[in-house]
């Protein structure tokens, strides 16, 4: 069994589902690498996650919590990782499970031959049920990217899910506002002057279902507005300088009709800060139609103009 310290913490944020969480903790089972331990903390108002870490008793140090009232996410996973005592986080959402037996030892490797490294990530396969429907392999632009600038995560997130990543263990937890850019804001934060370390083997299968928080979110206006303008206060206004950043705000406004200040307070639940170059934004998009902006190559094309018109306050942090 590993020491009371062991190398890596397996944080397991559960909420009832037990089908899901039995096919994780099988993956964790056979795993050939075993400094680990396994921190479940649970959401449930039931006893169905129990009954499942029952049915490995003895295979894996396990180290359970049952939450006296439900967390929900980010928090649940915040609890997890607050009771990991290993040297590096590896969190697992309950419907994402190891791809193979050598996952861990894999990961394992990768850190011992990165030595200084804080935070590494591999390729996945997106699941849906017991389908394979795609393996995700990060672009070498999309690494170029990243190894630069963190911050270009807000437009595309070469990382993916917090399952396929493992970092050494610091005080850095996941921001509770957030649910749909909760994992890009993390990332982006813990390298702030540091570099990532990508895995070219898919280590992790990422189960897609409709239940997730992130399919929810997707296109809800109450969710994807409040959270963007929370990253972009906490970030700077100075992110809209970088061109692929900007076309995500763009593109967001978009998607989700945003063409007056009117439409864009409405949904600013936090009061947030809604910054001059944000505002000038939408003023840019309402001169185009709806269907004019439709069309990718156009919108894109519009978007460059609003970039050129629209200068960042350098004096702006």
């Amino acid at each position: 069994m590993p020491a009371d310290k062991p190398f890596i913490s397996i944080c397991i944020p559960a909420y009832k589902r037990a089908e899901y969480l039995r096919q994780l903790l099988g993956s964790i089972a056979i795993q050939s690498f075993k400094d680990f331990e396994v921190i479940i903390t649970d959401d449930s108002n039931d006893d169905s996650v129990q009954e499942v870490i029952s049915q490995f008793s003895g295979k894996f140090q396990t180290r359970y919590f049952k939450n006296e009232t439900a967390l929900g996410s980010p928090e649940n996973w915040n609890a997890a990782v607050k009771q990991a005592r290993g040297s590096w986080i590896k969190l697992m959402h309950d419907d994402d499970w190891f791809s193979n037996a050598e996952s861990l030892k894999v990961f394992y490797f990768f850190i011992t031959q990165h030595p200084g490294k804080d935070f590494f990530f591999s390729a996945y396969h997106n699941y849906s049920g017991k389908n394979k429907i795609a393996t995700i392999i990060a672009s070498r632009s999309g690494l170029k990217i990243l190894s630069k600038w963190p911050p270009a995560l807000l437009a595309n997130n070469i990382i993916g899910p917090p399952s396929a990543t493992i970092y050494k263990s610091e005080n850095i937890l996941y921001d509770k506002r957030l649910k749909w850019l909760v994992d890009m804001d993390f990332y982006i934060h813990f390298l702030k002057g540091r570099n990532a370390v990508y895995i070219d083997q898919p280590l992790v299968n990422i189960g897609i279902s409709e239940e997730q928080v992130t399919q929810s979110s997707f296109r809800n206006p109450l969710v994807e507005i409040p959270e963007h303008l929370i990253v972009l206060n906490k970030l700077g206004v100075k992110i809209l300088r970088n061109l692929l950043v900007y076309d995500a705000f763009w593109r967001l406004f978009r998607n989700l009709k945003i063409r007056t200040a009117g439409d864009l307070e409405k949904y600013n639940i936090n009061n947030e800060k809604l910054p001059a170059e944000i505002m000038r934004m939408v003023k840019h998009i309402s001169r185009y139609p709806v269907k004019m902006l439709s069309v990718g190559l156009i919108s894109k094309l519009c978007m460059l103009v609003s970039y050129c018109m629209n200068p960042v306050d350098s004096g702006k942090k």
